[in-house]
């Protein structure tokens, strides 16, 4: 198998013609303007040891030795064995709370940036487990479905905010059923959930999704963002400057609030643990630590390719041919003198 390691190099050959054609205008205006100062006659004698053919060659030698440096850049590989590796981890949901309250300031720089920025840091300690997105307010939605692509997962993550969904609330019951159910059911892996939120105005039956837990033996851990005291929900534009705080119908500002009880029986009755979101510390360092901890089980394989680098093949002839042009003299010699005569380009 062939493949080239960084293919976004390969675009910078489209830039060798349009050169090839700067070197071709160059060198007819440079003629023309030898030719404008002294008639053919004049350029044996005022120019004897000057090579038109030497000229060229060079240029197509900088053609060349580009080229084969923008190959080598791009990295050719060569696929040497394919093997298949089994899969083995955990699968885990993240639960996160995108109602207008995450955007309050008491945790900085909101509560919903620095759920995210503890999110990143989980994917990036992941090796092997599966891990997937559910965002949710007044209704939840999967953001990605369980995946081992932590690259993508963080671009989905990034695109998560208060505009994704469109409906306002704290629908912390119908985000953990949704959570449960998007598990797959037929798979032996342990499964855990962790939830993100600042745990106010939650509807549904909390009852029922904390059972629909535990019959599936899924734990669930949780995160409580903000102040018990309340502060203010800021209000932002469309080029997200702040234009004030949320107020209710009366004209007075809102003040949300973190409602750590739910959170912490829902962790408490599914074997989870309850944490409290502060300032400089990351939450999922310690949820991760105990995730560690649980049996990892096979749920798959993947055919893997071991690839060798190739650049090298491309490389080596690039530098000859600069050394070549960087050597090369633009006197005339017998060899080219013939060569241009045969060319037409000296008579």
């Amino acid at each position: 198998m062939f493949r080239f390691a960084h293919p976004e190099y390969l675009y910078g050959l489209y830039l060798i013609p349009v050169l090839a054609l700067a070197f071709w205008y160059l060198a007819r205006r440079r003629g023309r303007l030898l030719e404008q100062f002294a008639g053919k006659a004049l350029h044996p004698v005022l120019l004897p040891t000057y090579s038109r053919g030497k000229g060229a060659l060079r240029g197509s030698i900088w053609l060349l030795a580009l080229t084969f440096l923008l190959v080598a850049a791009s990295d050719p590989q060569i696929g040497t064995k394919l093997e298949t590796v089994k899969q083995t981890g955990i699968d885990i949901y993240i639960v996160l709370d995108v109602s207008l309250s995450m955007q309050a300031q008491d945790i900085q720089p909101s509560r919903l940036e620095k759920a995210k920025l503890e999110i990143s840091n989980l994917i990036q300690r992941l090796h092997g487990d599966r891990i997937g997105l559910i965002v949710f307010a007044g209704e939840p939605f999967v953001q990605f479905p369980l995946t081992t692509d932590y690259s993508a997962a963080n671009l989905f993550l990034d695109a998560a905010g208060v505009s994704t969904v469109p409906d306002q609330g704290t629908a912390i019951a119908a985000a953990m059923n949704l959570a449960v159910k998007s598990f797959d059911n037929t798979s032996k892996t342990e499964k855990a959930i962790v939830i993100f939120t600042d745990g106010e105005d939650h509807e549904g039956d909390i009852t029922q999704a904390i059972d629909n837990a535990k019959k599936n033996h899924i734990s669930v851990y949780t995160i409580g963002l903000g102040s018990p005291d309340g502060v203010p929900i800021p209000v932002y534009d469309d080029k997200g400057q702040q234009i004030g705080f949320k107020k209710d119908n009366k004209g007075n500002v809102v003040l949300t609030k973190l409602d750590a009880s739910t959170l912490q029986r829902i962790a408490s009755e599914t074997g989870g643990r309850y944490f409290q979101g502060a300032n400089g510390r990351d939450e999922l360092e310690i949820i991760y630590n105990d995730l560690s901890k649980i049996k990892k089980t096979e749920f798959g394989e993947k055919r893997v390719t071991d690839y060798e680098d190739r650049f090298y093949y491309f490389l080596a002839p690039a530098i000859l041919l600069l050394l070549l042009e960087f050597f090369m003299s633009e006197r005339k010699s017998a060899l080219f003198g013939k060569l241009n005569k045969k060319l037409g380009l000296e008579k």
